[in-house]
């Protein structure tokens, strides 16, 4: 019954958090993926520190999420 739940859960989380990490473009920030200068080191803001928080969250729902699929 909950193999029903977690499986499409399990999905829709990975294929958020893959776009979340490949949104992040290699530590670049946005304004450098979108042509900006990313020669200097910043801290991150706004949307960047909010796809940042975000993939630390999708992270763990979806180790948690793996973990209950495996033991049950």
């Amino acid at each position: 019954m909950l193999e029903t739940i977690f499986t499409p859960l399990q999905i829709i989380l990975g294929i958020l958090l893959g776009t979340s990490i490949l949104l992040q473009a290699r530590g670049a920030g946005l304004g450098a993926t979108f042509g900006g200068e990313g020669n200097v080191y910043r801290t991150k803001r706004g949307i960047e520190k909010r796809l940042f928080q975000a993939s630390i969250v999708l992270a763990i729902f979806f180790f948690g999420i793996a973990l209950a699929n495996a033991v049950l």
